[in-house]
């Protein structure tokens, strides 16, 4: 396209503008003249991003940026594409022009653009409900993240934030929680909007409730986005610490709020035996090492459980390498060397503060017998 054409184009572009905007395209003829490419590709970054550009996006993208997109950095472009390609009509629509996108920026030196635009495909997929197509894509992207010594945060973000919503599609919980979590890692939570953080942190918090598979909240409950949840779902913050320290008066009080979800009321029973399973961990954590060898009475009074489903219990918790022991059928006891660490509240840091001061006052005690019991050896 000649000079004239697109000073043409971009005059035509800056009469359709706000008034706010027009000044923009006189910036962006100038720069495309004195081919300042960076400049110029920053200058459209921030121009798309205003909302008002919106209707200008898809044609200053086909019409102008296309004629100087392998001059500028690859990953800008397809920022630049992405922008745009939410003008368009419909899934479909938006589908075509990201893989002429894609396959655009696929070029060796290029890599990480294409990736980012991959992902970018993986999204309208499972927009479209072609879950097949959209792992595809993203095994695909991934394949080629693990290759790169390293890569621009918003390139992983993207593929984490994709990767998550397709294994939210599948329900699969254990590989959602995982991976909006690392989403959450690669971003600012103040770039998401109070909605946005509230919608994060409540679909984590029932992932971490229905899965078979997590039943260690610690890094959820550390994390700052779940101050997201106490204006309008406080009762689902307090369910998460309840589980984390297995208490059972505490999840049967919340327990009436399990229905305002469908996933929840449909794993009710999953999550009582989750509860039992947080109370006996919870309770062998309290007693001190040397301690820990429990008739299957004292944990059916300390977890609230049946005394005909313990034995159950504590085989499933060993199963789960939520404990390591060995139970006695005979004598219905069972002996634990070791229980999965845990993120600790106060309560809980108070109950290790005293078990610390029981030991210290033990090994004084015995520091004192050994010095009473062997004063003539010392003398030696």
């Amino acid at each position: 396209m000649n000079v004239d054409t697109i000073s043409d184009f971009l005059g035509e572009q800056r009469e359709e503008a706000p008034a706010s905007l027009q000044h923009v395209f006189i910036e962006l003829e100038d720069l495309w003249e004195r081919k300042l490419w960076h400049q110029l590709t920053d200058t459209l970054v921030e121009f798309f991003n205003h909302a008002d550009s919106a209707p200008q996006r898809l044609p200053l993208y086909k019409t102008f940026i296309l004629t100087f997109a392998d001059k500028i950095n690859q990953l800008k472009l397809v920022t630049l594409a992405l922008n745009a390609a939410t003008q368009c009509n419909d899934p479909h629509e938006r589908l075509t022009f990201l893989s002429a996108v894609a396959s655009k920026v696929n070029n060796p030196d290029s890599q990480d653009a294409y990736v980012y635009a991959t992902v970018a495909v993986a999204t309208v997929k499972l927009e479209l409900k072609d879950l097949e197509g959209a792992r595809k894509s993203l095994d695909s992207a991934e394949k080629m993240l693990d290759n790169f010594d390293s890569v621009e945060t918003i390139v992983h973000a993207a593929f984490y934030r994709v990767n998550a919503q397709y294994y939210q599609a599948n329900l699969d919980f254990a590989s959602y929680y995982r991976n909006a979590l690392l989403y959450l890692a690669c971003i600012d939570l103040n770039d998401l909007t109070s909605a946005e953080r509230r919608s994060r942190a409540y679909d984590l918090s029932i992932a971490a409730l229905v899965s078979t598979s997590i039943y260690n909240f610690g890094e959820l409950l550390l994390h700052p986005i779940l101050a997201s949840l106490m204006e309008s779902d406080a009762w689902l913050a307090n369910l998460l610490f309840a589980f984390n320290r297995g208490d059972l008066g505490a999840y049967d009080v919340l327990a009436g709020h399990v229905s305002k979800n469908t996933l929840l009321a449909e794993h009710k029973d999953a999550l009582r035996q989750k509860i039992y399973l947080a109370a006996l961990t919870e309770t062998v954590f309290r007693r001190p090492p040397h301690d820990r060898a429990m008739s299957f009475r004292t944990i059916a009074e300390e977890t609230k459980v049946r005394p005909d489903e313990i034995e159950h219990l504590i085989m499933k918790a060993l199963s789960l390498g939520l404990l390591r022991g060995s139970i006695d059928q005979v004598d219905q006891i069972a002996r634990i060397n070791w229980v999965q660490p845990k993120v600790l509240d106060m309560k809980q840091i108070d109950n290790m503060r005293s078990r610390l001061q029981e030991w210290d006052t033990s090994v004084n005690q015995l520091g004192n017998w050994i010095e009473s019991k062997g004063q003539d050896v010392w003398a030696a």
